[in-house]
């Protein structure tokens, strides 16, 4: 692989002069969806037919930024894509939706986009199986250090390799300052998205997410992950998260809403808004942005964070895709005001 800090600052990647301070850098995965439309989704040995079939953009880390540059916020991307008609897509897309994408640089010649094939059902919820490389070759280079450093927060998750994970958790372990004019790491959020069997050989490990609870300060997590990781029912797993030092968690169960751990120790239950669903893709990563916006950036209580973020997933499952039915700031309170 050739060297990152030389590719960050190609012409190929885009990057020519320093990138602005923004209120969120996510970090991670910027991906191709190829999305299938079934008739049902498979029981091992079973099958299924394909009603329809599309191409859409994903990636959490993606999927993040562009929600939260729906929500108002100024935000970029640290990732890496292919050498293929995907990547073209990839980066049109964030620079559509005014997300920065300077930090998104094209693998070597050959090198495939990576990305997930979802599978959907008539009911929206669907299973997903993840490919390709341009992800699992990721590395942070100085600027992007530097990059995510001057933001007011960071955003990772645990399907970026384990080599940026254990870096951007170092670096807010650290608690030095970069140089006279950059301040301390950002608060840091991390979403374990996935199960350790699906993160195997390929993201973060089990023992860099021990190494990041304690500077963690947002940790995120669905039922699923939360029980792969830590071997419990959600509401064990946050006081188990806040035991181990982290300082404030949002543990995902959907249809029954989260539970929010909040920086004064409390745990907080969030009820789940009833909408028509039509794709539950990109609804924890929708949640995510959700508390980041209000939580994390807003300052506003764990309450009224918690009832937004599961607002904006709740909003963004009544299209499809995985950011097919993003909604602006306004649109979230005028749904929370009509409830």
């Amino acid at each position: 692989m050739s060297d990152p800090d030389a590719e960050a600052d190609s012409p190929r990647s885009g990057t020519r002069s320093a990138p602005p301070a923004l209120d969120a850098v996510a970090v991670g995965s910027a991906v191709e969806d190829r999305v299938y439309a079934l008739t049902n989704l498979p029981e091992p040995d079973g099958g299924a037919f394909v009603r329809d079939e599309a191409t859409a953009v994903g990636g959490v880390a993606a999927n993040v930024a562009a929600a939260l540059t729906r929500l108002g916020r100024e935000t970029g991307v640290v990732s890496r894509v292919g050498d293929d008609e995907a990547a073209d897509r990839i980066l049109a897309d964030l620079r559509e939706r005014g997300v920065d994408a300077r930090r998104v640089r094209r693998g070597a010649d050959g090198e495939r986009t990576s990305y997930s094939l979802i599978l959907r059902d008539p009911e929206g919820e669907r299973m997903i199986v993840a490919g390709g490389e341009s992800v699992p070759n990721l590395r942070l280079a100085d600027a992007d250090r530097e990059y995510v450093r001057r933001a007011d927060v960071a955003f990772t998750s645990a399907y970026a390799p384990d080599p940026v994970v254990s870096d951007l958790a170092a670096a807010a372990g650290d608690g030095e300052e970069a140089d006279d004019s950059d301040g301390d790491f950002p608060p840091l959020v991390f979403d374990l998205a996935g199960p350790l069997s699906e993160l195997e050989d390929r993201a973060t490990r089990p023992e860099t997410l021990d190494a990041l609870l304690p500077v963690c300060d947002c940790f995120v997590a669905n039922e699923v992950s939360a029980r792969s990781y830590l071997g419990t029912n959600p509401r064990t797993a946050v006081e188990t998260l806040r035991d181990r030092g982290v300082r404030r968690a949002a543990v995902t169960r959907g249809t029954d809403g989260a539970l929010l751990l909040a920086e004064n120790g409390d745990v907080v239950e969030i009820p789940a808004f009833e909408v028509e669903t039509v794709d539950t893709t990109g609804a924890g990563d929708a949640f995510t942005a959700g508390l980041i916006h209000t939580w994390l950036l807003g300052g506003e209580s764990p309450e009224t964070a918690g009832r937004f973020a599961a607002a904006t997933a709740a909003l963004n499952c009544t299209a499809a895709n995985a950011r097919g039915g993003l909604p602006t700031d306004g649109e979230v309170r005028k749904f929370l005001d009509e409830r």
